[in-house]
């Protein structure tokens, strides 16, 4: 099948947004193309424009989000309150983030080697919907408690906020974001892939270096199937981006890595997951295939990315061309 790149998409453009008070920074793409049909699953249908991360949360920012939010350590192992710190974090192979009771306050929780960039898993859906609270709030000493969601402790099905601004994505915003391509012909005509590849072959299983680096990526590639051995582990959880895949919006590891919360109800009591992981064969990889699970579940395949309401703004061509020329730079365009 034939791949078209379309140049200087509206999603090419990453917003980065942060407050005076941030302490990390959420890499965005911008989903236009507002009003799409669903496909033929009924899904991805999306009226309005709206961002969500390139990447999957990090360990890396999780531990900053531990720090502000539990800084001395509270609660037996460092687990916070509401259990926000899972200690298979820091004991299972496949986590990243160790908690040393004894360290200053503000600086127990650490990146284990190798593991920074790598996706945060033991994550509950309820812990997810606290970093985005967290993150609406400005970070720091922002609640994690209300924002997107008002939360008591970790049970019930929690429904977004009106005017939520930072938020794990509905599972329709998650879909279209990882299979829609508005391409003419794209996704053998009706415009979604299969895959979160841009494509309709199963992807190439991804192998990793010691580093958890993906060391074959390409334009069809994800970590699934246990391919990634590294870390003395059959399969494990890689660097975001590493494959080098992306959709046509510009997100990576919509396929693979880790399974991705979403806001989805499902059965009643269950909430969804998409995307399959570095575990499970290619049947999950497929816009088809629907997950879930209890929210307060937290396994080593299972983690998360944000979304936002708030769109980058994109500047006029004109404008663009202006600027540089002010400043005595040359626009070149280069065919890619």
């Amino acid at each position: 099948m034939k791949k078209i790149k379309n140049i200087f998409p509206l999603a090419a453009t990453a917003a980065l947004i942060t407050s005076a008070a941030a302490s990390i920074t959420i890499d965005y793409v911008n989903v236009g193309n507002a009003g799409n049909a669903a496909d033929s699953t009924g899904y991805g249908a999306v009226a309005y424009a709206y961002q969500i991360g390139k990447y999957e949360v990090t360990n890396a920012q999780y531990a900053e989000f531990l720090n502000a939010v539990n800084p001395t350590g509270s609660g037996t192992g460092g687990v916070g309150a509401n259990g926000i710190y899972n200690t298979n974090m820091g004991t299972n192979a496949r986590g990243g983030i160790t908690y040393t009771e004894g360290a200053a306050s503000g600086v127990k929780y650490t990146i284990r080697t190798s593991m920074g960039d790598k996706p945060v898993n033991y994550v509950s859906w309820y812990d997810a919907a606290r970093f985005t609270n967290w993150l609406g709030n400005g970070q720091g000493a922002g609640s994690t408690e209300i924002g997107a969601y008002t939360l008591s402790g970790n049970t019930g099905i929690i429904t977004k906020n009106v005017g939520a601004t930072v938020y794990l994505p509905s599972e329709d915003e998650w879909y279209k974001a990882a299979y829609y391509d508005p391409t003419p012909g794209a996704g053998g005509g009706d415009n979604y892939w299969l895959h979160a590849t841009q494509s309709d072959t199963a992807p190439t299983i991804a192998s990793a270096n010691s580093t958890g680096d993906i060391n074959n990526p390409g334009a069809n590639v994800a970590n699934y199937a246990s391919g990634a051995d590294w870390n003395a582990q059959n399969g494990n959880v890689t660097t975001v981006g590493s494959a080098a895949a992306n959709n046509y919006f510009g997100t990576a590891d919509q396929g693979g890595n880790v399974w991705e919360w979403n806001d989805a109800v499902n059965s009643g009591s269950s909430r969804g997951l998409r995307g399959g992981a570095w575990s499970y064969d290619d049947g999950p990889l497929r816009s088809s295939f629907r997950g879930n699970s209890a929210p307060a579940g937290e396994y080593s395949f299972s983690g998360f990315r944000v979304a936002s309401s708030s769109i980058a703004a994109v500047p006029e061509p004109t404008s663009i061309l202006l600027s540089m020329l002010a400043g005595g730079m040359m626009l070149i365009r280069r065919k890619r």
